[in-house]
């Protein structure tokens, strides 16, 4: 034998490791050998909520390692320094050419002339140098140089425009346009810019020139609405470095009063963006998962009917009640591994799956990869869910006796539930309300959501006890169905706790998502337009004003037309505290993120009512005041007497303020979040904004006919069609809806999942009656009408329960988050509603029709 020992078989080698587990994870794991009869419900329920959790996380993580990844091409450098309304000073470029080569972009809005009758549009109007791009890499259709694209040729410019340009006005590569009555050649259609993320949301088509021509057109004046760029290069130098070189600029020109951004966080904005809406998305998610939850107490109530006679075998014999309550928990818990599992490999899979589908057509930097954190949070989401809606249902077995076990199904022993097992209850429940809290974006939003949350479980609980308790007082039918439907709403093992429950969570998030998307659209496509201006002219220059004035009145008799004094600048100091050191509540951030339009008025804006404090008269108008929006001010903590300081065309001006206005901001008139005295910029260079509103209300005729007039005699005049606007901001709520829509499918399919089996597990119930039924010599027919009745009415309670609490989460939503007028449109509620009932019935009836048609024989065998 050569001394060796034997190798033992695979199956006894098996066999001595199973040896070695402990008793009741053998156990659990023989008693799976059997399959997973009764727990695909189970399986579907947990797989879809941690799917939808760790998708939307996967897909979030993406996208931040992708504006990680790709912030030296989403900014154009490794630096970016901006300024609004002016142009670097030498000093300024100086201190940045110190530091490494410098790109500089500038970018406007400007209005493109057709020939012909051909119309004017919108571009947004980007002015490149010949470093650009200095980062990525800009195609075109030809693709050529962009130096020879825009180089000037038979007397005109270069220029590549945004295909929409060329469609919008029915043009061509080839064709000739007129900027500020330059012309202007299209060389190449536009297919991709690689800063185009950092350009943020535009209302026109992109059209590229050289900052020669642009000059040249004479559309950057003093005080005229403008971007300009400054992208340092400093390829190879690490985080630190761009950090002192930070420190060095701001040394050198502290008084420049640049927007400062860095390739670590190209776009902070819009990272800012995808945490809220990633947050949103996992509360979708973490509903569909609670409500599988639901789900999942119907899967384990059943599961442990199914096991009567094994646990009643296994007291028996001497087993304790904790260790009866330990083998299924455990086999129960390595069910729901299995369903996280499987959850979190289709999360895991959805960047990539995303990227393959749509890697040409994604607007954002996509970098697919596995996120271990995102996925572990999923994880517990998934496994702390299955275990606090199990626990119950397996509780109730601890105390039962033998003998109860062993008693007849259609009377079951009625038990409370070990305090030891509500401790885990309630140890999961706040386990999964911390991970919502710790890991939430917006505290005050995850809050609203668990409270949210355990209402509505707590009023479909209500609704149903309500419901069978009012059924049970009911008189009685005189017709077999109706008493029989009346019956099974409110007897012992009722379904309707179950079907209320998962119906009704269903039910009011359609609603409620309903009633947002329906307030949204009517805010953004109907009210708006009837009371808004119809056009929006900027950069009308101060000495053309008048004259301008003029012009419209002739071209639009009768319209009203608006203009005032206007300018951009940024809050850089509030009391003398750094605006970049100030962490204001989310929905006031945007005050402090970026430039804002300024202007400056003898009298109270129109359309705005002072709430504090007074206007100024005609001698405090020479000092320097302001007048700030109150909403945003209380926000801010500003009081009365308050300083602001902003700064415009590189000087900081401070002001104190000396009233607080309510500002109307859903008509889309003029208004401004500050209103300054006269005295404040008195000799600044600025530009006009005017408005104009047609008597007739919209008239798509009238508004292109003059603006292809006014881009005809002033050139150098912006015009906007609030239309066009509110459609490109329409077209990117559609795509949030869209996507939220998705997030919510995967809860109400949860819930239909679950009021399946919601069904399937009163299947024994239900078997046990139509058997005694058809010996008593109940026709299918009879039966049928019986819990069509019955479902028909869970139903109808539920739907009315849906629309009422779905309507209220819709207003709350839309009125107090939104802050937008809500209208209770209940035109697609009421489908949502009615489906409900529908799928009720249907689902119900299918659940019984393969029962009506078993033969009592066998089955009276068995009871």
């Amino acid at each position: 034998m050569h001394g060796t020992l034997p190798q033992a078989a695979p199956g006894r080698r098996a066999a001595s490791l199973a040896a070695r587990l402990p008793l009741t994870l053998r156990l659990a794991l023989r008693e799976l050998r059997g399959g997973l009869r009764g727990f695909a419900v189970f399986l579907a329920c947990i797989a879809l909520g941690v799917a939808a959790i760790a998708g939307v996380a996967s897909i979030s993580r993406s996208l931040s390692d992708g504006l990680g990844r790709e912030g030296r091409r989403i900014l154009g450098g490794d630096l970016s320094y901006n300024l609004i309304n002016r142009e670097a000073t030498e000093a300024e470029r100086a201190a940045l050419t110190a530091e490494g080569p410098v790109s500089v972009v500038a970018s406007l809005r400007a209005m493109a002339v057709a020939p012909g009758e051909k119309g004017a549009a919108l571009v947004e109007l980007k002015a490149v140098d010949a470093a650009y791009p200095a980062a990525g890499e800009l195609l075109t259709e030809p693709q050529a140089p962009l130096a020879d694209l825009l180089a000037p040729q038979e007397g005109a410019d270069g220029s590549v425009a945004d295909p929409a340009l060329l469609t919008r006005l029915d043009l061509r590569v080839g064709d000739r346009i007129t900027l500020a009555g330059r012309p202007f050649a299209i060389r190449a259609s536009l297919v991709s810019e690689p800063d185009k993320i950092a350009n943020g949301i535009g209302f026109g088509p992109r059209l590229i020139i050289a900052q020669d021509a642009l000059r040249a057109t004479g559309l950057v004046q003093p005080g005229s609405l403008n971007r300009w760029s400054y992208r340092l290069q400093k390829p190879g130098a690490s985080d630190t470095d761009l950090v002192a070189t930070l420190e060095r600029v701001a040394r050198a020109v502290p008084d420049a009063g640049w927007e400062v951004r860095s390739r670590v966080n190209a776009d902070p904005r819009f990272a800012k963006s995808i945490e809220r809406f990633t947050q949103f998305l996992t509360l979708v998610g973490l509903t569909a998962l609670i409500v599988g939850g639901v789900g999942v107490a119907n899967a384990v109530h059943a599961f442990v009917e199914r096991k009567r006679g094994s646990i009643a075998t296994l007291k028996s014999v001497g087993m304790p009640g904790s260790g009866v309550v330990g083998l299924y928990l455990t086999q129960v818990m390595l069910i729901a591994g299995l369903g996280t599992a499987i959850g979190l490999g289709i999360g895991a899979a959805l960047p990539y799956l995303l990227d393959a589908a749509f890697r040409n057509d994604l607007p954002l930097p996509l970098n697919p990869t596995l996120a271990p954190a995102e996925l572990a949070l999923a994880a517990a989401y998934g496994l702390l869910t299955a275990l606090a809606f199990a626990i119950t249902p397996l509780g109730r077995a601890h105390d039962v006796p033998v003998s109860g076990l062993f008693r007849d199904a259609v009377d079951p022993s009625r038990t409370g539930v070990h305090w030891r097992y509500r401790a885990i209850l309630l140890a999961a429940l706040a386990a999964l309300v911390g991970l919502a809290l710790v890991t939430a974006f917006d505290r005050r939003v995850a809050l609203i959501f668990i409270a949210a949350a355990g209402i509505a479980f707590g009023l479909l609980r209500l609704v149903a006890l309500g419901l069978m308790a009012g059924a049970a007082r009911l008189p009685r039918p005189r017709r077999a169905a109706p008493r029989m439907a009346l019956a099974n709403l409110h007897r012992p093992g009722a379904l309707t706790p179950a079907i209320v429950l998962s119906l009704g969570l269903g039910v009011t998030l359609l609603v409620t998502l309903s009633l947002i998307d329906a307030n949204v659209r009517r805010t953004l496509t109907s009210s708006l337009p009837a009371r808004a201006p119809n056009l929006f002219f900027l950069d009308i220059p101060t000495a053309d004003a008048d004259g301008f004035h003029a012009f419209l009145g002739k071209a639009a008799p009768g319209g009203k037309i608006e203009r005032v004094p206007m300018m951009r600048g940024r809050i850089v100091a509030l009391d003398g505290k750094p605006a970049s050191s100030i962490r204001p509540p989310d929905d006031a951030a945007w005050v402090l993120d970026g430039d804002r339009g300024i202007t400056y008025a003898e009298d109270p804006p129109e359309g705005s009512g002072i709430v504090e404090g007074r206007w100024w008269n005609a001698e405090e108008a020479r000092g320097r005041l302001v007048s700030f929006d109150a909403e945003l001010g209380r926000a801010l903590g500003l009081k009365l007497g308050s300083n602001v300081t902003v700064n415009v065309l590189g000087r900081n001006v401070t002001a104190t303020i000396a009233n607080f206005r309510k500002v109307e901001w859903r008509s889309l008139g003029i208004n401004f979040v500050m209103v300054f005295s006269p005295g404040t910029f008195r000799g600044a260079p600025h530009s006009d904004l005017a408005t104009l509103t047609l008597p007739g209300g919209t008239d798509a005729k009238a508004e292109n006919a003059i603006l292809r007039d006014v881009a005809r005699a002033y050139p150098s005049v912006t015009s906007v069609r609030v239309k066009d606007a509110l459609e490109a901001v329409n077209d990117l709520v559609g795509k949030l809806v869209l996507a939220i829509r998705g997030a919510s499918g995967i809860a109400v399919a949860a819930s239909l999942f679950v009021l399946a089996g919601a069904v399937a597990a009163g299947h024994r119930a239900r078997l046990y009656d139509a058997v005694v039924l058809k010996v008593l010599g109940a026709s299918r027919g009879r039966l049928l009408s019986a819990y069509s009745l019955e479902y028909g009415a869970l139903g109808l309670a539920t739907a009315v329960f849906g629309l009422i609490a779905g309507s209220l989460a819709g207003w709350v939503i839309v009125s107090k988050v939104m802050r937008l007028e809500f209208a209770l449109d209940l035109g697609g509620a009421l489908v949502a509603a009615a489906l409900a009932v529908a799928f009720a019935v249907l689902i119900g009836l299918a659940g019984t029709w393969r029962i009506l048609g078993q033969k009592p024989a066998p089955y009276l065998r068995q009871f």
